[in-house]
């Protein structure tokens, strides 16, 4: 448990110190919550949701701290990626231990559900994703597997996206929140995307343009997310969602949220490197 904290010399490293008890904060909450009747009138179906939302949340935070730690010039923040991403999966089995629960245990109804339920049926198989990378995170496992390590937690991508899908298929009419979290998903991805030296490249000029580039890709790609999903899966007409995205005069639509976060990057990065701040030095985990 010691080594959750310490590097392979023996020293306090205390940012994984202090982001570990956080990532017990949202489940010691929803279980206070859940103890205590303050989720309303179907409070274990409320947890599920919260449990199924807090393992989104994280598998997308995971996601963002390689671009954060290169943004900020801060490689150490790589060392708390991985128990972010066990966090994720304990967050979903705890969904799906969850939803056992509300269906009072009745494990044949709980599997037959999976099974004839897409929404059901691929949140199980990101949930399996989560477990098999979790389960694969440690340094023994990335001796063992060398070179097929990298390969399979490469899968994270396609689990975050299938998660996704769950969440929109679940969340049935409203749609912003699944819509705005799909955005920031795709941000994530085009950074991905782009060439490495892009993104290293010293030019407050260049790295204005790649993020500058990013929000307003990711606010458009957002806005067709929302469109097409309208389109396609509910009645209602898509050039009322294309209307509103083109005006603030409906209110902040999912795909603005996401450009002013992009925007935001655009900020970090930029005052980054004008800022005199001390480059921060690599410790081996």
């Amino acid at each position: 448990m010691q080594h959750l904290w310490r590097d392979r010399r023996g020293r306090m490293l205390w940012l994984k110190a202090a982001v570990l008890p956080t990532l017990f904060v949202p489940g010691l909450l929803t279980a206070f919550w859940l103890a205590t009747d303050q989720l309303g009138g179907r409070p274990v179906m409320a947890a599920i949701h919260g449990t199924g939302l807090w393992a989104i949340r994280l598998v997308l935070i995971s996601l963002a701290i390689t671009p954060f730690a290169r943004a900020l010039d801060w490689p150490n923040l790589l060392l708390v990626r991985r128990m972010v991403g066990v966090a994720a999966a304990c967050y979903a089995g705890a969904h799906l231990a969850l939803y056992v629960v509300d269906q009072n245990f009745r494990l044949t109804t709980v599997a037959s559900e999976i099974a004839v339920r897409f929404y059901l049926t691929i949140g199980f198989v990101a949930l399996l994703g989560l477990i098999a990378l979790a389960a694969t995170s440690t340094d023994a496992a990335m001796r063992r597997m060398r070179r097929n390590w990298k390969r399979l937690h490469r899968l994270a991508y396609p689990i975050g996206a299938i998660a996704l899908l769950h969440y929109f298929i679940q969340s049935k009419l409203n749609v912003s929140e699944p819509v705005f979290v799909a955005g920031l998903f795709l941000w994530l991805m085009l950074w991905r995307l782009l060439p490495e030296t892009w993104t290293r490249t010293r030019s407050i000029a260049a790295l204005t343009a790649v993020y500058a580039g990013l929000a307003m890709t990711a606010g458009v790609m957002t806005a067709a997310v929302e469109i097409a999903w309208y389109g396609l899966a509910t009645r209602i007409d898509p050039w009322r969602v294309v209307t509103a995205n083109e005006t603030l005069a409906h209110g902040v639509r999912p795909a603005h949220w996401v450009l002013l976060c992009g925007l935001g990057g655009l900020a970090i990065v930029t005052l980054r490197h004008i800022l005199p701040l001390p480059r921060r030095q690599n410790v081996i985990a």
